[in-house]
């Protein structure tokens, strides 16, 4: 048995753009229905969710078949947490908060076999197919993609040295804690934030690098694949559920 060719990492290397749908309702019927509906990826999130370990993993199980490839945000940039995902068959991590150079390499050493990295090595996981991937241990670490989000001022401060790190294959630029950091909590769109994401965004295509972006507004969404984002999330599935439940209800009980 051969092992899993991830997509998405093929993909985004050629500088195809990638258009995904955030996750946050933590539920694996809710992402078997999502996953089938055209994207290519879609974020399972155990950061700003109720996700844990054995919930992912049915999510997992559950995009099986669908167009999607999976993502996942784990909690924090934890050796441990990160190990665990990669045992159930993770191979993309959107990892948050990292603002400095080291911990981008934290990061990257946390998802490799060494002698590249210091994963753990288990025999029979379902990352190998239960044991059926003879050669996984040496072939893994090729497979991994590995994404840093970028949310504060100092990791905007730092996003060459970050970017220059082997092992790193994108940028993503949380727009809600930037904004926050930046002294506008609760406006994206406020010119100041708007300004950094732009310069962010540019610095990050020069490094060679992908950029990434939530942006759950279309004209948002639009303006950033213009500016040359190549993995950018332009829903999630719990606004999605909201709105569309609330838009229904108003068309036969009027404006709630």
């Amino acid at each position: 048995m051969d092992i899993p060719v991830n997509r998405l990492k093929r993909a985004l290397s050629e500088g195809r753009q990638q258009i995904g749908l955030w996750s946050s309702l933590a539920h694996n019927v809710t992402v078997e229905i999502i996953a089938g509906s055209g994207f290519d990826w879609l974020l399972l999130d155990t950061e700003h969710a109720p996700n844990e370990l054995p919930m992912v993993h049915s999510q997992l199980q559950a995009m099986e078949g669908g167009t999607a490839t999976a993502v996942v945000r784990p909690a924090w940039n934890d050796a441990v947490i990160l190990k665990r995902l990669l045992d159930i068959g993770v191979q993309n991590f959107l990892v948050p908060f990292v603002q400095t150079e080291e911990e981008a390499r934290r990061a990257v050493a946390a998802t490799r076999y060494p002698p590249d990295g210091i994963r753990g090595v288990a025999v029979a996981i379902r990352a190998n197919r239960w044991g059926r991937v003879q050669d996984y241990a040496r072939r893994a670490n090729a497979e991994i993609g590995l994404i840093v989000q970028l949310e504060t001022r100092r990791a905007l401060q730092n996003l060459e040295a970050i970017a220059g790190v082997d092992g790193i294959d994108g940028l993503f630029i949380g727009p809600s804690d930037l904004a926050a950091d930046l002294g506008h909590p609760g406006d994206n769109r406020h010119p100041d934030v708007r300004a950094a994401i732009e310069d962010a965004i540019a610095r990050i295509i020069k490094t060679g690098k992908f950029a990434g972006i939530l942006a759950p507004i279309e004209a948002d969404a639009r303006h950033w694949l213009e500016r040359g984002c190549r993995f950018v999330a332009v829903g999630n599935d719990a606004i999605l559920l909201a709105r569309q439940s609330e838009a229904l209800a108003a068309k036969f009980k009027g404006a709630i």
